[in-house]
């Protein structure tokens, strides 16, 4: 008999590419200076990016290569969760882990970002109270703590993977009428 690959692990590869792919973005973006995207489209450009087509293109790919390459063409709805989810949860995994590593070799990286945060806040509300902008600035800080960052950031890119892998699930399924 066949073993019978897991749709989570076949999401493992589009996982990788997804994850590798947003640490290229960030590192693009840092060497060309973050101080110059801000108030730039370029920025908006990367989050639709990274929160809404590539999740959705590689979970996408990840169910159409189960349901093609290994499921002999069939899918079902609970298949595409495991794979989007896998997909996501996996990309998340990467990216964590390289922006605790990037802080913990570049900590002026953060304080870049707050003085960067600090001035777009004193621009858009100028009328804003010193105590204001510390509390302000003391909660990005905290966000960026890696004890916060990693699991907020493996929490809603899985979260990101459910919604689409639903979507995708309802596009692709197709479901063994051998196996009902």
């Amino acid at each position: 008999m066949e073993e019978k690959i897991s749709p989570a692990k076949s999401g493992l590869l589009y996982g990788v590419l997804f994850g590798v792919i947003m640490v290229l973005e960030f590192v693009i973006m840092y060497a060309i200076g973050m101080k110059t995207l801000v108030g730039t489209s370029a920025g908006v450009v990367v989050n639709i990016a990274n929160y809404l087509i590539l999740p959705l293109i590689f979970i996408y790919l990840g169910c159409y290569n189960y349901k093609k390459n290994i499921n002999n063409g069939f899918i079902t709805f609970g298949e595409c969760l495991k794979t989007g989810v896998s997909i996501a949860f996996i990309a998340a995994l990467v990216y964590a882990i390289f922006t605790v590593i990037f802080n913990l070799l570049f900590p002026e990286f953060i304080e870049e970002m707050l003085s960067i945060s600090k001035s777009e806040m004193t621009k858009q509300t100028p009328n804003m109270t010193s105590e204001q902008l510390e509390m302000g600035l003391s909660m990005i800080k905290k966000f960026m703590n890696p004890f916060i960052v990693f699991p907020v950031t493996l929490a809603m890119y899985s979260f990101f993977g459910l919604i689409y892998s639903l979507i995708v699930g309802a596009i692709l399924k197709n479901e063994n009428p051998q196996s009902l």
